[in-house]
């Protein structure tokens, strides 16, 4: 499928900022056979006095950008038309539960996709006993990875509701796991760290999700969502399989990547720093369009 992509971020600030320095993570990922980029372009406005555009550890496209002078209003937007194939759901046969150590320990890769760099807790996703219990319920016996991925992410879609108003950006895990509510952060946020408590790599895809209107309403304009979901190593014949544990339903053609990492904090569309006071609003707008 064939989409044009539209990402509208705006910041409205109360009075004046006085300089500021941000980091950018929108634009989306050219992978192979699964999707690829025909034209993107990241257009900031006021014009930034400084500019860097680059790739990180895991290869995400990053923006950089700084402001001297003062601004009350800041404004991303980025525009993009794409191919999205339906992700091939594994390359291969899925490890068992009980070969995977086995396949971690002879894995001597330590480049972007390694499934070592998702192993242990990181800033968003710490060790948390109660999730781990939760995790443990779910393995079958003689079950494989893909099966327990499919699992847990079917049943944390039936005890978690979506809740937009239940937790914030900050909200822990932990949190938002107790509370049995949330986004689709935390959903993700949560199905990593169950996932990672049984030794399984599992790391965190921001994106954007094509969303249907109902039969006979038209499509509005910026009705379209930022989102997120899991990868999950199945081991070194399968490799990654990704899942959407706010949707229940593994990623696939309406699924289009931006980035990966280990947790939002890795992926977070905007991040900064600026001297002002007052207040700020923020608007996001987002459009897939099936061409």
């Amino acid at each position: 499928m064939k989409y044009d992509v539209k990402i509208c971020i705006s910041y409205d600030y109360d009075r004046p900022a006085v300089g500021g320095r941000h980091l950018v993570c929108l634009m989306p990922q050219d992978l192979d056979h699964t999707q690829q980029i025909t034209s993107a372009t990241l257009h900031i406005t006021p014009d930034p006095a400084e500019r860097l555009d680059r790739r990180d550890f895991f290869g995400n496209h990053l923006t950089e950008f700084s402001f001297r002078g003062p601004h009350d209003r800041v404004m991303l937007t980025l525009t993009a038309q794409l191919w999205r194939a339906d992700a091939p759901h594994c390359l291969g046969p899925s490890a068992s539960l009980t070969d995977l150590p086995r396949q971690l320990a002879l894995c001597r890769d330590v480049g972007p996709q390694s499934p070592l760099h998702f192993l242990a807790a990181s800033t968003r996703v710490p060790r948390d006993a109660d999730m781990a219990a939760f995790a443990r319920s779910y393995v079958g016996p003689d079950a494989t990875v893909a099966e327990t991925v499919l699992a847990l992410g079917n049943a944390l879609h039936t005890h978690m509701t979506f809740d937009a108003t239940a937790t914030t950006v900050d909200t822990p895990a932990a949190e938002a796991f107790a509370k049995r509510r949330g986004v689709c952060q935390d959903f993700s946020h949560i199905m990593i760290a169950c996932l990672r408590s049984l030794g399984i790599p599992a790391g965190y895809v921001s994106g954007l999700l094509r969303t249907l209107p109902p039969p006979g309403k038209p499509r509005l304009e910026g009705s379209d969502a930022m989102h997120a979901w899991v990868r999950a190593w199945c081991g070194e014949t399968a490799g990654w399989l990704e899942f959407d544990p706010t949707n229940a339903s593994l990623a696939g053609g309406d699924h289009i990547v931006v980035a990966f990492g280990r947790d939002y904090s890795d992926v977070a569309p905007v991040k900064g720093m600026m001297r002002t006071s007052g207040s700020q609003k923020s608007q996001q707008a987002v459009d897939v369009i099936p061409l």
